[in-house]
């Protein structure tokens, strides 16, 4: 997160009046996100800042690793966070326009339409974060962002053992229509130990495992949405999956209500969005662990 900052902080103010300072207190920051979407995020933010201070000026932005405690933060789960900082030096903005400063085509500016702080608000919140600005007129602004902290370490299961034991390949097939949800998926899936494979519509995930199966490559696991707009989702795909292979290992990822049935559909367990990396594992763990349900049309005599 250290490099995106600063690059994104310098490319931004280039050919500017304005001076970008960059300070992170020396220690890597490590963010389970899609690098090109925070890339925007910085630089909108940091335009931002230089367009507030048309004269000329400061823009310090910084990067540090915070704990969340419960109920410290309005709709963000207790736990640690890569703060990012974007503070200018401008007129700042009147308190009774806080409330808007992130909704789209809104802006305190004489020119644009506030189109980059709307979007800077819908990806920190894509990525499970939250996004706020304090300001007080004629000092400035400061803009915070917090993400979802990622560790250097994979955790490992009890005596050591791989999570891609025994005669299971450790492929993962990913199936969300949302691309960023896909990639953080297949990034905390990789540092589990697993490979993934990513698709957007049960029938590309369908396709995908038969065609794994012919090969003589199948996935250990498949994770799929509960529901894709437009598109063929995980309710209908597991039936298919499992008219292919009886003994495929399914989860639903969905923050959906729908899902609470899950284990009628076919599906062994259940990864509510949003998700950290420990409910990932311990979802997984689970999955491999559980036995594989037999044929719903057909009752046991």
């Amino acid at each position: 997160m250290g490099k995106i900052l600063r690059e994104q902080a310098v490319f931004a103010a280039r050919g500017t009046s304005v001076k970008c300072l960059y300070q992170d207190g020396g220690v890597p920051l490590y963010a389970m996100v899609d690098p090109q979407q925070i890339r925007q995020v910085v630089q909108n933010l940091v335009i931002n800042a230089v367009q507030a201070m048309p004269e000329g000026g400061v823009v310090r932005v910084g990067g540090a690793t915070v704990d969340v405690a419960p109920g410290a933060v309005p709709l963000l789960a207790a736990g640690r966070y890569v703060e990012l900082t974007v503070a200018d030096e401008g007129e700042g903005i009147p308190a009774d326009r806080l409330d808007r400063i992130f909704d789209p085509f809104y802006s305190t500016k004489a020119k644009g339409r506030g189109l980059g702080l709307a979007v800077c608000h819908s990806i920190v919140g894509r990525h499970n974060g939250r996004i706020s600005v304090r300001s007080t007129p004629g000092r400035g602004s400061v803009f915070t962002v917090l993400l979802p902290a990622a560790t250097d370490a994979v955790p490992e299961r009890k005596g050591g053992e791989s999570m891609a034991q025994g005669t299971l390949s450790g492929r993962v097939l990913v199936m969300d229509d949302e691309e960023i949800v896909s990639r953080v998926l297949a990034r905390m899936l990789s540092r589990l130990g697993f490979q993934a494979v990513t698709v957007t519509d049960g029938a590309a995930a369908v396709a995908e495992y038969e065609r794994a199966r012919a090969d003589g490559n199948p996935y250990a696991l498949v994770v799929m949405d509960m529901t894709v707009p437009g598109g063929m989702g995980g309710k209908e795909a597991i039936a298919k999956l499992r008219e292919l292979d009886p003994a495929v290992r399914a989860i639903v990822s969905s923050g959906y209500s729908e899902s609470a049935d899950y284990r009628s559909y076919g599906f062994l367990e259940i990864l509510a969005k949003p998700y950290t990396v420990a409910d990932l594992k311990a979802t997984l763990d689970r999955a491999l662990e559980r036995a594989i349900p037999g044929p719903r049309s057909s009752p046991s005599s």
